[in-house]
């Protein structure tokens, strides 16, 4: 979608419906309503088009004003295995860019099945630097150059062509990312400089595993904004004076500039067990970044945003701290007590995606297994089989344990 917008000004993204995934691909992982708030929540979307056809049509794409339909470079087949774009193709109004190597939903649904490990990330910014992972010391260092490249267009704006966000490092102590006692300030460092909190804008903190970033993540997000432009609204945000004057000085923005923080894979298994984060902090990290409702990302938080932390943050103290209903994550503290203490704690109610997290997408998946298992084969890769079924039977019971003795 990204590339997609980089080529023009404009970008209308269809989603097909379930059953028509279903006929021509195999089973959905999230419902069509699931699916159209992900791409409406992406920056460089300008609309969703939900129910559109699996074979694309000229009078479909005409009708909403398109000139050129995008893919990636790789073959997608209708069920009874012609080209999806044989039309579009055949009239000269089809572009292909590259296809984003490393994740994809069949890569996902085999740490779900497999409930392997080796996708983890021990350290990002020593990835990134090329000092981490099993090849040569030049593949390391391509490689880490085409990832750090990759994480700086997905901070790019709406155009895909300009800076937009700004990516940020924590770097302190694994007990200060993942534990509840040590008070350390840690050091932020900066990947890419995108936009700055504007004057008069609320800057408020969110944080996170975003696994998975699922309809839960992204509605918890978008709540966070309406409850900030409902404050605006009360403090005259939006009165013709105030808006008048923000242009006058160069263009409106919106009240609230949302900074969020990502657990690392480390502090997110030590509490969620099994092989929880199902995508790593890279992965995590893009997907919050790419999200229209974020303006800056900070890899590696703490678990526990302490006192010492949100004051020291490249904005000073947020205005406010976010957080939504939790029902995946065994705790036996309470990890915004600081924030509480502060005076800055902001809670975001239960709405109509709560209950859809890493978990809960987990159990789809395991609740369906013969029909993923069918989807794994026709893709070529490898089946569950009852090795990895028991792995996983017996992670969950390590985990089940662990909490118990947790919470005596």
């Amino acid at each position: 979608m990204l590339q997609a917008r980089q080529l023009g000004d404009e970008l209308y993204v269809g989603v097909h419906s379930d059953e028509s995934i279903l006929e021509n691909k195999g089973p959905t992982v999230m419902t069509l309503q699931e699916r159209i708030a992900a791409v409406d929540a992406c920056r460089w979307v300008t609309q969703s088009v939900p129910y559109a056809p699996y074979v694309t049509s000229l009078p479909w794409i005409s009708h909403y004003g398109c000139k050129y339909v995008v893919h990636g470079d790789d073959i997608t087949s209708d069920s009874s295995g012609e080209d999806c774009y044989r039309f579009v193709k055949a009239a000269g109004r089809f572009k292909v860019v590259k296809r984003t190597p490393s994740i994809s939903t069949t890569d996902l649904v085999g740490r779900m099945l497999l409930c392997t490990k080796t996708h983890f990330i021990k350290s990002l910014s020593r990835l990134l630097d090329g000092e981490e992972g099993s090849r040569t010391e030049s593949e390391r260092k391509a490689e880490g150059a085409a990832l750090t490249e990759r994480m700086r267009l997905y901070a790019s704006d709406e155009t895909g062509k300009r800076p937009g966000s700004s990516v940020w490092f924590w770097t302190a102590s694994i007990e200060a990312r993942g534990d509840h006692i040590e008070e350390e300030k840690g050091v932020f460092s900066s990947l890419c400089q995108g936009s700055q909190p504007k004057p008069g804008q609320r800057v408020v903190y969110v944080d996170g595993g975003f696994d998975l970033f699922s309809s839960g993540h992204i509605e918890f997000l978008r709540q966070v904004i309406k409850a900030e432009e409902k404050i605006g609204q009360d403090e005259g945000w939006y009165s013709t004076e105030a808006i008048q004057e923000r242009v006058g000085k160069g263009g409106d923005y919106g009240p609230v500039f949302v900074v969020a923080g990502v657990h690392d894979d480390e502090v997110i298994n030590h509490w969620k067990g099994v092989n929880y984060p199902i995508m790593n902090i890279y992965e995590r990290g893009l997907c919050v970044l790419q999200c229209r409702f974020v303006n800056s990302v900070i890899f590696g938080a703490p678990f526990m945003p302490t006192r010492a932390y949100l004051t020291s943050t490249p904005w000073g103290m947020p205005q406010a701290v976010y957080h939504g209903p939790t029902s995946f994550m065994p705790l036996t503290y309470d990890p915004y007590s600081a924030p509480k203490v502060m005076g800055i704690y902001r809670e975001i109610g239960e709405h109509e995606y709560s209950g859809v997290n890493a978990g809960q997408i987990v159990q789809r998946i395991l609740k369906s297994r013969d029909m993923y298992e069918e989807r794994q084969r026709v893709k070529g890769v490898k089946g569950i089989g009852e090795e990895a079924q028991r792995r996983r039977e017996t992670m969950e019971e390590e985990q089940h344990l662990k909490e118990k003795v947790n919470a005596a």
